[in-house]
């Protein structure tokens, strides 16, 4: 295992404000890589997320993994003492993540202004459905609401059917990627301009529709100069071809991506189609486009004839991108994934084994570790305050009062 001290993120301090999955996943990666998070919770059952799914002993397996690495503290921020000690974490904090609705903080006089005004290297990443500006700005924005207007919702599914979702929290989580890219860069510009005690800080403000609106791809350029709506095509990639899921003989699904103009040759060729392997107007893919249903047609007939395994050997010796869609049971056995070492082993606190998902990226000198995993409720109170000069007496006084 790699030391603390040689994690890119070790002495960073973040505070987590938040619930739930955007504001707690960004958390998570800058705790991954040796950032001390301390994660405040409301005494009263902590996170919703704590129950979410599947559960053990009343806690949800996915708690496990959202919250490794990270000391639970217990605030009652509805309490002046509990946002008192709140304002003292976040003075002291590189970084503080929140995903509460705009207005929330400035109520609790843990604004970013307010902060900054006292401490000028404050970075403050603020996840929300819409922003901290525009009309939208003070309604409240799920996941699913920023996937459906971030445009994400309207291009996934079958052209005859309603919109489907992705079957993880997607939305959510790009706007955590987004989140951890943005207080990366906040955090280089503080310490190229005078570090923790000189340096700016900045607030990095990141909506969830916005985060999905950056993935897709060449929308808006070809409604705004072409006209061109896009619309949802099953498992096709439009407009390159041919890249689609295709059902051979076992009825098992396969994604073949022959899309590149030399892959695209290999692929007739392998599955004995010489004749579109050397048809001068499939050369290239402005001229597929025009034939995707017959090469679709083409590409189906022959899974058609082929079991999963000999279709995937076929086209891996001709240099063909393929693949089966994977289940999680699939990947749990998977040679590549084992390779590398993307499953982690661990043990609740009574002892019972339980594997977590290794962390990514893989850095080759200070790479993550899962340090611990997701703690239990107000597990770190007394380490928290102590660290803040808070006394046993204090401490119990607190808890006595209902703040922790």
């Amino acid at each position: 295992m790699t030391s603390k001290q040689a994690m890119p993120l070790a002495g960073i301090k973040v505070l987590e404000l938040g619930t739930l999955i955007a504001g707690p996943f960004c958390a998570r990666m800058l705790g991954e890589f040796g950032a001390e998070v301390i994660k405040v919770e409301s005494p009263q059952g902590g996170d919703p997320i704590r129950t979410w799914r599947v559960l053990k002993d009343g806690t949800s397996l996915w708690w496990s993994v959202q919250s490794r690495n990270k000391k639970s503290l217990t605030l009652n921020m509805k309490s002046e003492k509990g946002r008192e000690i709140a304002r003292q974490l976040a003075l002291e904090a590189d970084i503080i993540i929140e995903n509460y609705r705009p207005g929330v903080l400035e109520k609790w006089g843990m604004g970013y202004e307010q902060l900054k005004a006292i401490n000028p290297a404050t970075i403050m990443v603020r996840l929300s459905g819409f922003g901290q500006t525009g009309p939208m700005k003070d309604l409240p924005g799920f996941g699913a609401i920023g996937e459906s207007m971030g445009g994400l919702r309207y291009v996934s599914g079958h052209a005859d059917r309603p919109p489907v979702r992705v079957g993880v929290s997607i939305g959510d989580s790009v706007a955590a990627l987004h989140g951890v890219i943005g207080a990366m860069m906040a955090l280089r510009h503080r310490d190229v301009t005078g570090g923790r005690l000189k340096g700016e800080g900045q607030m990095v403000d990141v909506a969830l529709y916005e985060s999905v609106f950056n993935l897709m791809e060449s929308l808006v350029p070809e409604y705004d100069h072409a006209g061109v709506v896009r619309e949802r095509t099953g498992g096709a990639l439009p407009g390159i071809v041919p890249s689609n899921t295709y059902t051979t003989r076992d009825g098992e699904n396969i994604v073949i991506a022959g899309n590149g103009d030399a892959i695209f040759k290999r692929l007739m060729l392998a599955i004995g189609r010489i004749d579109m392997a050397g048809d001068p107007e499939l050369e290239r893919n402005d001229g597929r486009v025009k034939r995707t249903g017959e090469i679709d047609g083409a590409i189906q007939a022959w899974c058609d004839t082929m079991e999963i395994d000999s279709a995937l050997t076929v086209l891996k010796a001709a240099d063909v991108p393929a693949g089966k869609i994977y289940s999680v049971r699939d990947m749990m056995t998977d040679p590549q994934f084992l390779a590398r070492e993307m499953f982690e082993q661990h043990q609740f606190a009574d002892g019972t084994p339980v594997k977590l998902p290794a962390i990514s990226p893989k850095l080759s000198a200070t790479p993550g570790q899962t340090r611990w995993i997701g703690p239990a409720l107000g597990q770190h109170n007394e380490e928290v305050l102590q660290s803040l000069g808070y006394s046993a007496e204090q401490i119990a006084a607190l808890k006595q009062d209902g703040v922790l």
